[in-house]
């Protein structure tokens, strides 16, 4: 036999694997892809494309621990309000969380407002409540109804607004409905002896002072 010549040599290259074998490998790595890639749709399919900047709601239903005695009786509705015998008996989630919240275990003093990202007079409403949450705290529950919106558009807005008081979720207006309204923002006082009274107009902060105390019982400075 002839000795194998350069050429032959550098060029040689070792036998591979049967071409069976390669196209079983070939179908064995496939369920493995798709698997990966069902699994990373179901991980974010889920996941909201903006995270809730809202604190949970597992602190609604206990009253504040310095909440004041029931108050005289409510005065009677004003031009820019109305006067409920109580909340409307609904359950809305939590914005944050899988929390469902019934409007009638809410317990007084409490401040609720309705608003939505799209809404331009709640925009401008809506940090003055957080204002009002952040100087209360242990005396007045104030919370927010995120209304007809999108869950990502709520978010959005009340993270560029710094908002983080605990919100409901209510996409399908069921609050707003019940209220017989069709406009927003409207806020709702609640006394400690659970009478209501809804505000149909925009609040700045001396006003919305004003109505926590004659509605709550609770002094705010404005």
């Amino acid at each position: 036999m002839s000795p194998q010549r350069p050429t032959e040599a550098l060029f040689h290259r070792p036998p591979g694997p049967p071409a069976a074998m390669s196209r079983g490998r070939r179908l064995l790595a496939l369920p493995l892809v798709l698997l990966v890639v069902a699994a990373t749709a179901a991980c974010t399919s889920d996941e909201p494309a903006v995270a809730s900047p809202f604190a949970g709601c597992d602190t609604l239903i206990a009253p504040p621990p310095s909440a004041a005695p029931p108050s005289a009786p409510q005065p009677a509705a004003s031009a820019g309000g109305l006067a409920l015998a109580s909340l409307p008996d609904l359950t809305l989630p939590c914005f944050d969380g899988d929390d469902e919240v019934s409007l009638r275990e809410l317990r007084g003093p409490a401040v609720i407002n309705l608003w939505a990202s799209w809404c331009g007079p709640c925009r401008a409403e809506l940090p003055v409540m957080q204002s009002l949450a952040d100087r209360t705290t242990g005396r007045l529950t104030v919370l927010g109804v995120d209304t007809g919106d999108q869950r990502d558009k709520g978010a959005s807005f009340a993270t560029d607004a710094g908002v983080r008081m605990p919100t409901l979720f209510d996409e399908k207006s069921t609050l707003l409905n019940n209220l017989g309204r069709i406009s927003l923002p409207i806020t709702v006082f609640l006394d400690p002896a659970g009478r209501a009274y809804a505000h149909l107009l925009p609040l700045e902060a001396p006003e919305l002072a004003e109505l926590v105390r004659t509605h709550t019982g609770v002094t705010v400075t404005p």
